[in-house]
């Protein structure tokens, strides 16, 4: 069963959409001991930095995401999702990330390209993710953000984006996978990713 978090924030009904396409078993649940006992978890997210760690706290989900984390579970973060695993953010510099990977989030920098980054872009794939199991370089998926994860370790950038230079749009290590861009709405590229973390083992 994979669990996806409902916060009060997020793509939750397109990102459950997605899932149920593909034949999973999924629930949508504002409740921790559900999230700590499924077989996987995602982590949706748009929005303010802030707001999301305000609601993950107040939904009493970050023990409950540093639980899942820590016993291997399978775990996908998407967009803001994604930053909110980094230690803190440009965009909310008082308030600490979940602090899962060593690292802050940026404002992208591309003085002459429009901010936020909202397009169709493709991707170079590095590393082993298995998100991306079976998928050429060059795949394209679709974004909305404005700010991109800086990890302290290069090696956990698994996928970047050109936007005025490299982005970061994923980032992983064993059981934690994360992407920038929506998979949810990126048609049969971001399907074929899903499918894959659908299929994850480890």
């Amino acid at each position: 069963m994979i669990a996806i978090i409902d916060y009060g924030m997020g793509n939750l009904f397109s990102v459950e959409k997605a899932f149920v396409k593909l034949g999973a078993e999924v629930v949508v649940t504002s409740n921790p001991e559900v999230v700590v006992a499924a077989d996987k978890v995602v982590l949706p997210g748009v929005g303010a930095f802030g707001d999301c760690m305000e609601n993950l706290r107040a939904y009493q989900m970050i023990d409950a995401i540093a639980e899942v984390v820590a016993k291997g579970t399978p775990f996908l973060s998407i967009c803001l999702g994604l930053q909110v695993l980094f230690e803190g953010s440009e965009e909310d510099p008082e308030v600490k990330g979940l602090g899962i990977f060593p690292g802050m989030v940026r404002k992208i920098e591309a003085p002459k390209l429009k901010i936020p980054h909202m397009s169709w872009n493709s991707l170079t794939f590095s590393g082993n993710s298995p998100l991306f199991a079976n998928l050429p370089q060059e795949s394209f998926v679709y974004f909305v953000h404005s700010y991109h994860a800086v990890p302290e370790d290069p090696s956990l950038i698994t996928a970047v984006t050109d936007y005025g230079g490299p982005v970061t749009a994923a980032v992983g290590r064993g059981n934690v996978q994360a992407v920038q861009f929506h998979p949810e709405k990126s048609s049969s590229v971001g399907l074929a990713m899903l499918a894959n973390f659908k299929e994850m083992k480890l």
